[in-house]
């Protein structure tokens, strides 16, 4: 009944525009406040209107759609009207399969289930789910033996795999790689190393954790379920993979070729889901330009309802709809789909509504090995993603001083009336947390363009990740404001005679070099 009601809400949203007179109003009033001159104003993005913006936005962060959790249903409707808003600007279906075009880019995940139990014997020692053990993946098992030990175990022709045959062996491996400092990458290798011991037919992956990110936080999170980009071929379950609370190297012996030790576990139930990335492409004017792309993304998604969010909730509303985080950006980049259509830039535009971001940024990480332009034509990002805002006279920019656009993203938020503020929060380390990251390790210059917020303040963790997060909470006025000043930074960009370029000494820089051939 929810889903055919869902489903008719959807048909049957007209989107309400004002009038020619309201629009000349607004940009008259915009043109005196920001000195923009009147050829300027009669851009698409600034006739934007407030009423559409809206009633986007209370569509996609309705009760209706369910916290458009990846892989549940209303993240399956929200992807749907992202495409049929694609479908009425024109814009072009990224996605080719089988001379066939779609705009879905169609990605095969595993919902995964916490363990319920397990315990390892180590020699006297037994090590339990959660003080000692977090199980990452595979399904029930009852196996003991002598461990191998395997370095890292990334790679086949690691000293540790090397003309060894591991077929039903205890494999034991180090935590993290040699060049994984945050989140993204130690976890990145953990599930490239299960992939290898998976595919090699060991018994088991004992991983032991020693990285920087806290032990209570590792516990906490996977014992909740998770969803991840299926790496398993023809059906075939992972292997049972732990980690070992590895802390002052206190399991060291487990390195040890005669060490034997027993590993109990539930296992962890998996099933298949599908969600999708939602693409189009705007054609640039010029006959050389139109060759090279700019990106617009923001992801769709949102923690869904109730426990499976991982967030405290109250039973009178258990909805968390993700108004600011980011149903705004979604809007965002469809009202600048809009502008850019009715008035091409030079450079092509791919338009790029991301799903996954809120369980491990598995849309871009998706798209960034699999995309549908290349990556070398793709020569920036302009990402949007927020917690919420608590200054609306700023657009806040993460990498904006890093990533080349400062001039082009600072005339579109001052032809608005909006100043730029430049890496907030910096504490949080923000750059390597949102979608942009995936992009930007490839190469791609990819800063955030969020809403205005200096700090995460009470303002900010008021509505961040929670129920309240509602749209009738939103300052309209503010957003619309917002999304015309990023429709107007992304034409600026894709205008400009140059391409944009890290930062010398960028972290990414040399990913950047290499990506393009500098």
């Amino acid at each position: 009944m929810q889903t055919k009601f869902v489903l008719s809400l959807l048909a049957g949203l007209t989107l309400t525009t004002i009038s020619a007179q309201s629009q000349n109003r607004s940009v008259k009033s915009i043109s005196s406040r920001s000195n923009v001159p009147n050829p300027t104003a009669k851009l698409p993005e600034f006739a934007l209107s407030r009423a559409e913006i809206e009633a986007h936005t209370r569509f996609l962060a309705s009760d209706e759609l369910q916290g458009r959790r990846t892989g549940e249903s209303g993240n399956a409707v929200a992807a749907r009207y992202i495409a049929e808003q694609f479908r009425q600007l024109g814009l072009k279906p990224a996605v080719t399969t089988d001379n066939q075009h779609d705009y879905f880019q169609q990605i095969n995940l595993e919902k995964v289930k916490a363990a319920s139990s397990a315990t390892m014997l180590v020699g006297k020692d037994t090590l339990r789910l959660g003080n000692q053990l977090v199980v990452m993946a595979g399904g029930p098992t009852d196996v003991s033996g002598e461990v191998m030990y395997v370095g890292y175990g990334l790679t086949d022709g690691e000293d540790g795999y090397k003309g060894r045959d591991v077929k039903g062996r205890i494999l034991v491996a180090q935590g993290g790689s040699p060049d994984a400092k945050g989140p993204r990458e130690i976890f990145g290798a953990s599930a490239s190393k299960r992939k290898l011991a998976s595919e090699k037919g060991a018994a088991a992956l004992i991983e032991l954790y020693s990285e920087s990110i806290p032990w209570g936080f590792v516990n906490q999170y996977f014992n909740r379920e998770q969803l991840t980009i299926s790496t398993t071929a023809d059906g075939i379950a992972p292997v049972a993979h732990l980690w070992v609370n590895n802390a002052n190297n206190q399991y060291k012996q487990l390195k040890e070729a005669a060490q034997r030790v027993t590993i109990r576990t539930s296992g962890r139930l998996r099933t298949s889901v599908v969600s999708a990335n939602v693409a189009g492409i705007i054609e640039g004017t010029d006959p050389k330009l139109k060759d090279e792309y700019i990106m617009l993304s923001a992801h769709f998604d949102h923690i869904g309802v109730g426990k499976q969010s991982g967030t405290p909730y109250q039973p009178a509303d258990s909805i968390f709809n993700g108004t600011r985080d980011n149903a705004m950006g979604t809007v965002a980049i469809l009202e600048a789909a809009k502008a850019l259509s009715q008035q091409r830039p030079k450079r092509s535009v791919l338009v790029l509504a991301l799903t996954g971001e809120e369980v491990g940024l598995l849309g871009s990480r998706y798209y960034a090995e699999h995309p549908l332009v290349p990556l070398k034509q793709t020569i920036f990002d302009l990402n949007i993603d927020g917690a919420g805002y608590n200054d609306t006279t700023i657009i806040s920019v993460i990498g904006l001083e890093r990533t080349g656009a400062r001039p082009e993203i600072e005339a579109g938020a001052k032809a608005f009336g909006l100043g730029v503020f430049a890496e907030p929060a910096p504490e949080q380390g923000l750059f390597d947390r949102s979608d942009n990251v995936s992009f930007a390790a490839k190469g791609v210059p990819a800063p955030t363009f969020s809403p205005g917020f200096k700090s995460f303040d009470e303002a900010i963790a008021k509505y961040y990740h929670q129920a309240i997060d509602n749209p009738e909470s939103l300052n309209y006025t503010y957003f619309q404001r917002f999304c015309q000043a990023y429709a107007h930074a992304a034409r600026l960009i894709a205008n400009r005679p140059t391409r944009p370029q890290w930062s010398a000494g960028d972290k990414y820089e040399a990913a950047g070099k290499a990506l393009y051939g500098q």
